[in-house]
């Protein structure tokens, strides 16, 4: 069985999707696909179906739905080996259902793995496998999770909690990058991940490197004043201590400090980097705690 959730749900076994187009069914595969070979609860299922007031008939209806996945699982199971049934496939246990993926792909298990990989490159110090590993977990993303899907509280939910590892994942290839001196490359990126997470201060503080790197002292100046403008107005919070302190040495830096030139490195610059490195510290910091 194949499963892609970071995206359009495809839930495809023997290469024939088992998909279905109607909403409720559709949510119930939605949940066993993203945690396939383990036991998903009854009451998880229905409280994802109808939240917190589902009708008398909701057992019931539920089965009625499990039965309909079994009959999509059936059509594609037609002309193969013969060894796996519906049952096998979507498997009735006490008090759940587990859906089986007998060894298959699972986009969500893919960037587990290569995150993993990547942190732990970055934790070494090589950055370029680092980089490599993050941006190929990155690539299986096509949208957000369950971008075809119509969640209820269960799946709303766990597409946070995905998106919260993408965005980790993100923060720590960029960091990856500005390591390897690839800061020009991450301006067009940079200025759009600023744009749509305007309170996230490390993105922002990786934003003001890449431009300061770069030679573009004023701007990176002006990307700090945005977001405590921003900070301030809808939170009514003062930028961190860690991203005050890189304004603070971007100010103090000479225009030509830290463009990334082959000259020895100025303390100016090498304050720099400081800052930026205690701004990315307290941010993967806090994405880490949150992805466990």
């Amino acid at each position: 069985m194949d499963i892609d959730v970071l995206g359009a749900l495809a839930v495809r076994e023997n290469g024939i999707s088992i998909t279905p187009t109607a909403p409720k069914p559709r949510q119930v595969l939605a949940l066993l696909a993203l945690h396939a070979d383990q036991v998903v609860p009854v009451s998880a299922l229905i409280e994802e179906l109808w939240g917190t007031m589902p009708p008398r008939s909701a057992r019931t209806t539920l089965q009625t739905y499990v039965l309909q996945l079994r009959a999509l699982i059936a059509t594609a199971l037609e002309g193969g080996d013969g060894e796996r049934t519906a049952k096998d496939v979507l498997v009735t246990l006490p008090g759940g259902y587990l859906l089986n993926s007998g060894g298959g792909t699972s986009d969500v298990r893919e960037f587990d793995r290569l995150a993993g990989m990547g942190y732990r490159a970055i934790d070494a110090g090589d950055f370029p496998v680092a980089a490599q590993r993050l941006r190929e977990a990155l690539a299986l993303w096509s949208g957000p999770a369950f971008a075809d899907v119509q969640g209820g509280v269960q799946l709303d939910m766990e597409t946070r909690r995905l998106e919260e590892t993408r965005l980790c994942a993100l923060d720590q290839r960029i960091e990856a990058d500005l390591k390897l001196g690839r800061h020009r490359e991450l301006l067009a990126e940079l200025t759009v991940l600023v744009s749509r997470y305007r309170t996230h201060e490390n993105l922002h503080g990786q934003f003001m490197l890449a431009l300061h790197r770069s030679g573009r002292r004023g701007e990176a100046l002006d990307v700090y004043q945005r977001l405590r403008a921003t900070l301030v107005r809808d939170l009514g919070l003062e930028p961190s201590t860690a991203l005050r302190r890189l304004q603070r040495s971007i100010l103090m830096a000479g225009p030509e400090g830290g463009v990334g030139k082959q000259a020895p490195v100025a303390a100016t610059g090498a304050t720099v980097t400081a800052a930026a490195a205690a701004v990315a510290g307290a941010g993967v910091r806090a994405e880490r705690l949150v992805r466990a």
